[in-house]
């Protein structure tokens, strides 16, 4: 099982990226999904989450009313739409998942409630 971030790179302050985060060989139906990042000399943060059902979602305050997560409708993918890019959110982001669930539990940002990584993507806001 594993999942692979793409969609980083580099933009200016004040754009937008879209990051998503692929499944390989199992869909991503039931899953609780977590987008996480590690900005320079700081450690893994969460940033992002969505329940096991998507019905509920949860952001840190830094990036509350700029990213949204959201899943695709291929249901392999979870994206992260990144908008409003600030140079503070210079870092590599990753996500992370866990389940299948079918119901009872609701995560949070501890990363040690997702046994499964992906290998992260560096995102640069820099004009």
């Amino acid at each position: 099982l594993e999942l692979v971030e793409s969609g980083g790179g580099l933009v200016q302050p004040g754009g937008s990226l879209r990051l998503s985060c692929e499944a390989s060989e199992f869909t991503l139906e039931g899953y609780a999904i977590g987008w996480f990042r590690q900005l320079p000399g700081k450690e893994r943060e969460g940033i992002a989450l969505l329940s096991y059902n998507g019905d509920a979602t949860n952001y840190a305050d830094s990036v509350k009313g700029r990213f949204t997560i959201s899943r695709g409708n291929t249901k392999k993918t979870v994206y992260l739409q990144m908008n409003t890019l600030k140079p503070e959110d210079t870092g590599v982001y990753y996500c992370a998942a866990d389940g299948p669930y079918s119901g009872g539990y609701y995560h949070t940002f501890d990363p040690s409630e997702y046994p499964l990584w992906g290998q992260g993507t560096q995102v640069t806001v820099s004009a």
